[in-house]
């Protein structure tokens, strides 16, 4: 469920009507609702009541500072996958020990950067990983928690761009090849085993997979309790998926119910990382109208925001329903909803059924709040857009429209060009 709801055929986000937040705002931007976040975040922490567990947001999906930080007034942690995303998060809040740390590329200084902070642990994704992470703690005089990162291979049933979980993917350690990498962490000496961690992929919609992941897990953990390495920490990761279009995927109830069943008789914590079923359809992406177009026998309507704004749909085919702000009674066509972007891939949707709109009319991108403004870019020299939040019958602007200054800040002419 969400808050962006038609009042006398007007969209609102809560208390405010979308079209009012376009006229002060500007389009494209960014739309979130506060009450929709706070909904989300606490039917999913409600549904592992009873059970041991910390939920570290994934911060990849939405990072703004002002996100973050109601998450974390709700009692999140977060997991993170840069030395940024720790930063932002430290900025909003964050206990340190609701940190953990994933990712296959940490440098150095970011390693050095959680230390300090003394976050909850890292998940390890390979044997020289592990051996730069012990490297740095013993320079640093600490120790380091870790949670070796599992490929279980079990096929999560999602695009193949955000499938984790298979022995073809860059991610964590094969299953079978884990044991002796475990051994190995107990012989280092800046080290503390700690967890045990897997994240299969993104928009999941079925709890099977999981599940199947999660016996794998409970297994090696049971092997590793026999020599002698006590797990305190089960990191389930992220994934769960939402409704974009027709899916079903699984209540968040459903998917705790399956994973009390599983660990129900283990002594562990279970840290989950949900990141798109909260945010997700939390947000929305509003662009304006500006050209109609006719080629041959296809329609066209161009619109403010491009792929600079929303990738999705390039990069992934990745549906977002599109709909009026403003509702009238009119004919349909079929048209691609494009972007004013120089690509070919630069598209929201394609031969969508649409009303006949007009130029300057606002429409309303759907579910475009996990890997919308985190995943946008400059490209065409295209300011990034802003991002607005409601909460209740006010609006605020968390993230400012960037300016064309903003383009080259950072950027010099070296001397020998002004001669």
């Amino acid at each position: 469920m969400h808050d962006f709801k038609y009042v006398n055929d007007e969209l609102y986000c809560e208390g405010v009507p979308v079209s009012r937040i376009a006229e002060e705002v500007g389009t494209p931007f960014y739309l979130y609702s506060a009450r929709t976040l706070t909904n989300h975040y606490r039917v999913f922490d409600r549904a592992f009541s009873g059970l041991r567990h910390i939920i570290c947001y994934s911060v990849k999906a939405n990072s703004n500072v002002a996100i973050l930080k109601l998450l974390i007034k709700e009692g999140a942690g977060v997991d993170i996958v840069s030395g940024g995303e720790l930063y932002r998060a430290l900025q909003a809040g964050v206990e340190p020990g609701k940190v953990v740390y994933s990712g296959v590329g940490k440098r150095v200084d970011e390693i050095e950067y959680a230390l300090a902070t003394d976050i909850l642990m890292f998940n390890i994704e390979s044997a020289e990983e592990l051996r730069m992470i012990d490297r740095c703690a013993g320079r640093m005089k600490k120790k380091a928690r870790i949670a070796v990162r599992i490929n279980p291979d079990v096929d999560p049933r999602t695009h193949p761009h955000i499938s984790t979980g298979l022995k073809e993917n860059k991610f964590g350690v094969n299953i079978e090849k884990s044991l002796e990498t475990y051994r190995w962490a107990r012989t280092l000496g800046n080290i503390e085993v700690t967890g045990v961690d897997c994240h299969i992929g993104s928009q999941v919609t079925r709890v099977e997979p999981f599940v199947d992941a999660l016996k794998r897990l409970k297994k090696l953990i049971g092997l590793l309790e026999k020599e002698g390495l006590h797990i305190r920490y089960l990191d389930l990761g992220g994934g769960l998926g939402i409704t974009y279009d027709q899916e079903l995927p699984p209540h968040p109830e459903e998917y705790a119910r399956a994973v009390k069943e599983v660990v129900e008789d283990t002594d562990v914590t279970v840290i989950l990382e949900p990141g798109r079923v909260i945010v997700g359809n939390a947000g929305i992406m509003v662009t304006r109208v500006l050209y109609r177009k006719h080629n041959e026998n296809k329609n066209f309507v161009i619109v403010d925001a491009g792929m600079n704004d929303l990738i999705r749909p390039s990069l992934y085919g990745s549906f977002h329903a599109v709909q009026p702000v403003v509702k009238k009674e009119r004919e349909e066509f079929f048209a691609d909803i494009v972007g004013p972007i120089c690509e070919s891939g630069d598209f929201i949707a394609k031969s969508r059924p649409v009303p006949k709109l007009e130029g300057g009319e606002l429409l309303a991108v759907m579910s475009a709040g996990a890997y919308g403004f985190t995943m946008s870019s400059n490209y065409n020299s295209r300011p990034r857009i802003p991002e607005v939040l409601v909460n209740g019958e006010r609006y605020y602007v968390i993230r400012k429209r960037e300016i064309y200054a903003d383009l080259v800040r950072g950027e010099e002419i070296p001397d020998f060009l002004n001669r």
